[in-house]
């Protein structure tokens, strides 16, 4: 039974579910339709209820947030809203403006003294405010000293004496090298640490008053009380900071146990670690994020293959016992468990990695991811159901730069992006005809953004191995994409390609150089606003690779597609490419 399109274009995003003080609500925002909203509903379950009076929230997305933070007192929250500003939500009452900076606030956090809160300013700044709702009344104070380019995350000690914040600066990117910055709220006073040739995330602090973050100093991003490791394991206990509010573990109320999410091999799990033991509880499978634990409740966004995007509760009061799970709200549209979708495999061959979503009908979609400093983990990706439902296999690769598998495979990609990639990506697909699940005439490649740069390399460079490729909103110009990008990559091809003044080797790896090469043909979709990787380059592939190039543009679209029209029209648009591009008797 194929999967319809209606269903991958309904239902809402969750973001940020987050227990109150007194752990007797949560609060969550979701995305719907264009807008957003905060809803509260019980850690119990129950029935979900609107929460926000004032402008709508701007939430973070998937496993990040950066937008709400409960009042010590619980009697209300502060939410960054979209327009920029920092804003009061009392419970029951109208929804009060804090701050008035005209400028970006986010990742809002009220001091456990209640007297004020600190926040991110156009993510390069960290201010203080008092909490006094007459926004003419407070002047806010920068902490910063501006030695860093970039600041997330501010958090205050449970003494509401120091506020800690993750910084780093270009060429840097955050997962390269991000410090951790204190300050010392009465005299200003700053410091700053880093592990060498490593890079912190997510500062906060132990109840008792001990800091506690996540570094990759061993090679292997892990949870770390004061520099000691919570759990030392060779795998992942953290993503890569695409953004702010990422929190993938938490400490319990008495400090006694940490609740850290591990990556294994692509693939979720929760668990609880004792400190004083080093016990470890397995609390659950899928991808969790988003942890928050109130009493014995720990909350948590969840996820996974066959799973659809859901708040859940755990009961942790007897870890002697696996904790029963309650799920509080979805997030995918209903219907999805009449499909029996599939849980992937573990592809590992001479050290690259893969994921495979098997149909059997020998035809393979290979997808790489974006980023691509990031990792498509097993959760809930409807696109993938989509094509699988269809008889097509999904390989899902991992190839060098991906995350998940640990700094070096990470590094590896650094001077060799389009190239090393490239190179992995057509080793994984070589593998998979020698195991019979395609063939290169029914081999298809597709992905978006830093993924497309490898699916026109690939074209370009190893057309023999498929029969055709799909991407969105391509990079294939890397020398352009340096020159014109947003402010946050501004400088990410310093690591990933080089010295902006070796020309000859921005040449050699951008593939619109070789797109003369391409005799497979290409789908492209590409927004008209993209701020990221402007249309001017994929209009540059058309006119380098001729008429095997096949542009469609979606006016006022961005760096990923926001319409539900125009995605409907993509899936369409692409089945029919499939259908040209592959042999009919495989259909």
């Amino acid at each position: 039974m194929h999967v319809p399109i209606e269903l991958l274009t309904a239902g809402r995003d969750l973001t940020e579910p987050t227990l109150s003080p007194d752990g007797s609500k949560v609060a969550f925002v979701q995305r719907w339709r264009g807008a957003a909203s905060i809803m509260v509903i019980s850690p119990d379950g129950g029935a979900e209820r609107l929460f926000s009076t004032g402008p709508d929230p701007a939430p973070g997305r998937g496993m990040g947030g950066g937008c709400l933070c409960w009042h010590p007192s619980g009697l209300g929250l502060v939410y960054a809203a979209v327009d920029g500003e920092i804003w009061w939500q009392p419970i029951g009452r109208a929804a009060v403006q804090l701050t008035a900076l005209g400028r970006e606030c986010r990742a809002p956090n009220v001091a456990p003294n209640g007297e004020y809160f600190v926040f991110a300013v156009d993510d390069a700044e960290v201010w203080q405010q008092g909490m006094d709702v007459d926004v003419r009344a407070v002047a806010p104070l920068r902490l910063d000293s501006g030695s860093d380019s970039f600041c997330f995350d501010p958090v205050v000690s449970p003494c509401s004496s120091t506020v800690v914040w993750q910084g780093w600066s270009p060429p840097d990117m955050p997962w390269d090298g991000a410090g951790l910055v204190s300050c010392t709220v009465q005299s200003g006073e700053l410091s700053r640490w880093q592990p060498r040739d490593a890079a912190v995330q997510q500062p906060r602090f132990v109840p008792d008053g001990a800091q506690v973050w996540v570094d990759d100093a061993s090679g292997w991003l892990n949870v770390r009380i004061d520099g000691e490791s919570v759990l030392a394991e060779s795998a992942e206990q953290a993503g890569p900071t695409w953004g702010m509010g990422q929190r993938s573990f938490v400490v319990s109320p008495d400090g006694s146990h940490v609740a850290l999410c591990r990556n294994e091999g692509g693939f979720g799990r929760l668990v609880v670690v004792d400190r004083s033991s080093g016990r470890v509880t397995n609390v659950g499978k899928g991808g969790h994020g988003q942890l928050t634990w109130v009493g014995h409740t720990l909350v948590a966004l969840r996820s996974g293959a066959v799973t659809p995007t859901q708040i859940v509760s755990y009961d942790l009061s007897d870890l002697s016992v696996k904790p029963a799970r309650t799920v509080l709200a979805v997030g995918p549209a209903a219907g999805w468990d009449q499909f029996d979708l599939p849980e992937p495999s573990v592809i590992e061959v001479d050290g690259l990695h893969a994921r495979r979503y098997a149909a059997g009908a020998g035809r393979t979609l290979v997808w790489v991811h974006g980023g691509p400093t990031d990792q498509w983990q097993a959760d809930f990706r409807p696109r993938i159901s989509y094509w699988w439902s269809r008889g097509w296999d999904v390989l899902v690769v991992d190839p060098h730069g991906t995350t998940g598998h640990g700094r070096d495979y990470q590094r590896a990609l650094n001077g060799q992006w389009g190239r090393l990639d490239v190179d992995d990506t057509a080793a994984l697909i070589r593998h998979a005809h020698a195991e019979g699940w395609a063939t290169p005439k029914t081999t298809v490649v597709i992905g978006a953004s830093s993924g497309g740069l490898t699916v026109v390399a690939m074209l370009a460079d190893y057309s023999e191995l498929v029969a055709a490729g799909v991407t969105s909103y391509p990079v294939s110009d890397v020398r352009a994409l340096a020159e014109v990008t947003h402010r946050f990559e501004a400088h990410y091809t310093d690591t990933l390609v080089g010295e902006s003044t070796d020309q000859e080797l921005f040449v050699e790896l951008s593939p619109v150089n070789r797109a003369e090469q391409i005799t497979k043909p290409l789908l492209v979709f590409h927004g008209s606003d993209d701020p990221v990787v402007p249309l001017e380059q994929s209009e540059r592939l058309v006119e380098s690779a001729g008429d095997v190039v096949t542009l469609v543009v979606y006016d006022g679209e961005g760096h990923g597609f926001r319409d539900s029209a125009n995605t409907q029209d993509e899936l369409k648009r692409t089945a029919a490419f499939l259908r040209d591009s592959v042999p009919a008797w495989h259909l």
